[in-house]
């Protein structure tokens, strides 16, 4: 499956993973909990007629694959047994109408019990997607083929523990790194012992922003906005606590200032994020509102700090965001000691349970110390959800106005897919 996508001009597009949901069907155990037990170790019990409220934090989109694990239950004489049904019968009936947290085609098929050993649980998964990269600027047209992620991975359960583990290797080739440097993102281990609190060690994802610390799963867009793309979508070597409750959400982390494992340790960096939610109670009437900011600092040869806010609405079908950042100095996909600072805003309708409309504004200005230098970039975007993330098929419209650079449009026609 591909993604046929235009590539941005003057903006780096980052290696890989605003989070856009809508009422839909309950299938995991974190869909099936009330948001007041969020952080238990129990789930409660499956009731049709409770709401279920949808995720726009990265918290619950982050760690949902590991749901799974959970309450999955396949011991059999052989620890690697998989039920006899016809797979594409069972992708054909698979219904799937949530899209605020990422599907997998093949939860079911790659998820196995151990009856021995120290690990008690497996799930591998898998994410392709491939770009042909279009661009109409005065006239002329290029194109160009890339890829976009292609990527494998396990999650397993550690037996008789509260901990877990996640291994993610992207496969996509760079000439900007060694094949290891890219090989390995994701690979931690994760404590839940502690209630409402997870504490994660290792490579992590780096919650540098909103957009720039969501799943490359759940992106409404194939592009993410210029502020992700520049200052966030990293990962970090470190520990990291994170804490949900029903009014509040946070993220913590002291890490490694590397990136992509070019040294050792080059310096120390903190990040931390803080979203409030003050609708948990009444949200099924009035709507989920999130409010938060955060803070990126550190040394890598140089000093960097960007900061950001956020806020985010979802009732029904409706969708609206927005996000802004600052940097003096940041240490994304690159290390700059630009003054630069950046601002999107999204709106997401969903016309079917399956078709959601999507716009967004977006703005960035790379140096703040030279001026009209901005980049603008107005996207218009349809989602198809065929099954839900792990099926989707994808067109985005972008103008992008430079005030230093010329214009140009650009189309992204592509799909998605998980397994």
């Amino acid at each position: 499956m591909l993604i046929f996508a235009l590539t941005p001009l003057n903006s780096a597009i980052a290696e890989e993973e605003v989070v856009l949901d809508l009422s839909e069907k309950v299938e995991s155990k974190v869909e099936k909990n009330n948001i007041l037990s969020k952080g238990k170790n129990k789930p409660q019990q499956d009731n049709p007629h409770t709401f279920v409220p949808e995720a726009i934090d990265n918290t619950d989109v982050e760690f949902s694959i590991f749901d799974n694990l959970i309450d999955k239950d396949k011991s059999s004489d052989h620890p690697f047994k998989i039920e006899e049904e016809s797979l594409w019968g069972k992708i054909y009936k698979m219904e799937v109408e949530r899209t605020s947290i990422p599907t997998f085609l093949l939860k079911d098929e790659l998820n196995f019990k151990i009856d021995k050993g120290p690990v008690e649980q497996l799930e591998f998964f898998g994410a392709y997607q491939g770009n042909l990269n279009g661009l109409f600027a005065e006239g002329d047209y290029d194109t160009t083929y890339d890829y976009n992620i292609m990527e494998a991975g396990v999650i397993g359960k550690i037996r008789n523990t509260n901990t877990d583990f996640k291994i993610l290797m992207n496969f996509k080739p760079t000439s900007e790194r060694s094949f290891m440097q890219n090989l390995f993102t994701d690979v931690y281990f994760m404590n839940t012992s502690i209630p409402h609190h997870k504490i994660i060690v290792g490579n992590s994802r780096n919650q540098v922003g909103v957009d720039g610390g969501a799943s490359s799963y759940t992106q409404p867009f194939a592009l993410r906005s210029q502020i992700a793309r520049n200052f966030g979508n990293t990962r970090a070597l470190g520990v990291r606590v994170v804490g949900d409750y029903p009014y509040i959400d946070y993220s913590l982390a002291v890490n490694s200032s590397d990136r992509f494992f070019r040294e050792f340790f080059p310096g120390a960096e903190f990040t931390g994020w803080v979203n409030f939610k003050p609708l948990t109670k009444v949200q099924e009437k009035y709507g989920n509102l999130v409010v938060g900011g955060g803070i990126n600092s550190g040394h890598n040869n140089t000093d960097y700090t960007v900061a950001g806010a956020y806020i985010g609405y979802k009732h029904k079908n409706f969708m609206a965001n927005a996000e802004y950042s600052i940097a003096d100095g940041y240490n994304g996909v690159y290390l700059s000691t630009d003054k630069a600072s950046g601002f999107y805003t999204t709106l997401g309708y969903k016309i079917t349970p399956k078709l959601q409309l999507v716009a967004r504004y977006d703005q960035f200005d790379p140096n703040r110390d030279i001026a009209n230098n901005n980049r603008r970039e107005y996207s218009i975007g349809l989602n198809y959800f065929i099954k839900g993330q792990a099926l989707r098929l994808i067109f985005n419209y972008v103008f992008c106005d430079n005030d230093n650079a010329e214009d140009s449009h650009r189309l992204i026609m592509g799909t998605q897919i998980l397994l």
